[in-house]
C-alpha cells in the first residue's frame, strides 16, 4: 500500500544539552526542497536519522515526525515495502558487475513495476542532463565515475523509487549540475532534504534549517536575492565543468568568461 505524502511535520525535541528546541513546528510540503545546514558535529545527521526513522520521541533528540499531520504507525515506520524515505549518501559506489540498463530493470522489478523501456530511457536521459560525462545503457556500473554514479542515482530515485521523501547527504563534490538535479527531483513531486554547505544547493531550496549543538536553532526562508546568487554560482560551477572537459580532452584553454547573464 502506497502512502501519499502531502506534508510532514517536525515537532521540537531537545539539543545535546537537554534544552528544548525553540520552534513551534516545521512543515515541509510535497515538492519542497529544504537544506539542513550547520557546522561539523552540529547534529545534522541526527536530524536526518529522525526523519528517516519517522521518530516518535524515541530517538536521542526526542523529536516527533508527523506524516500528513498524524503520528506514524509501526507498519509505516518499520515495514520495508512501505518505506517512505530514500537516502543518497556522500560516497556511493556500485558493487554489481552489470550494465546500467540491467541495473534499472532489476530496480523496477524490486519495486514491483513492469520493465518499461521508455522509463529506462527517461532515467538515463535525465541522468545525462545532470552529468557532463555521457551515460550509455550498455555501460558497466563498475566503470562509472563518481559524477555519473550520483547522477544516475538521483534520476533513479526521482523516477523509479516509490519513496516520496529523499534525503541527500552532501553532493557538492560530485561534479554534476546541482541545480538541474534538484529540479528533476522536485518535478517528480518528491520532498527533498539535503545536508549541504554549498551556496548553489542552499540557495536553491525553499528554506534552510539551521542546526547547532544538536538542536534546531533557526529556520530561514530563502530570499529571491539568495536564489539569484545561487543561480550565478551554479553558472560558474557548470562553466568550470566545461573547462575541465576541455582539459580532459587535451584542448588548450586560451580565455575564460568572467560574467554571466543575470537571472530575469
Amino acid at each position: 500500500m502506497k502512502t501519499e505524502i502531502k506534508k510532514f511535520t517536525i515537532l521540537p525535541g531537545i539539543n545535546k544539552f537537554g534544552e528544548k528546541e525553540k520552534f513551534g513546528k516545521i512543515e515541509i510540503k510535497k515538492g519542497e526542497i529544504v537544506a539542513i545546514v550547520g557546522p561539523t558535529g552540529a547534529g545534522k545527521s541526527q536530524l536526518l536519522y529522525d526523519i528517516e526513522k519517522l521518530a516518535q520521541g524515541d530517538s536521542k533528540s526526542k523529536r516527533i515526525i508527523l506524516v500528513n499531520d498524524k503520528k506514524a504507525d509501526k507498519k509505516l515506520r518499520f515495514e520495508p515495502k512501505r518505506k517512505l524515505v530514500a537516502s543518497l549518501a556522500q560516497s556511493m559506489n556500485f558493487l554489481t558487475d552489470i550494465s546500467v540498463k540491467d541495473f534499472l530493470c532489476l530496480h523496477l522489478k524490486a519495486r514491483g513495476k513492469k520493465i518499461d523501456s521508455e522509463l529506462i530511457k527517461e532515467v538515463i536521459e535525465e541522468a545525462n542532463e545532470i552529468t557532463g560525462e555521457p551515460i550509455l545503457p550498455e555501460m558497466n556500473l563498475l566503470n562509472l565515475s563518481g559524477g555519473q554514479t550520483r547522477a544516475l542515482m538521483i534520476s533513479d530515485v526521482a523516477n523509479v523509487s516509490i519513496s516520496p521523501v529523499i534525503l541527500i547527504d552532501e553532493i557538492e563534490n560530485a561534479g554534476i549540475n546541482k541545480e538541474k538535479a534538484m529540479q528533476i527531483l522536485v518535478e517528480e513531486g518528491k520532498v527533498v532534504l539535503i545536508v549541504t554547505h554549498d551556496p548553489v544547493l542552499a540557495f536553491n531550496t525553499n528554506k534552510r534549517i539551521v542546526v547547532k549543538n544538536g538542536g534546531i536553532v533557526k529556520i530561514l526562508k530563502t530570499t529571491l536575492k539568495e536564489k539569484g546568487i545561487g543561480h550565478y554560482f551554479n553558472w560558474v560551477g557548470n562553466y568550470s565543468l566545461e573547462i575541465r572537459e576541455k582539459i580532459r580532452n587535451g584542448e588548450e584553454v586560451k580565455k575564460v568568461k568572467l560574467f554571466c547573464v543575470p537571472i530575469k
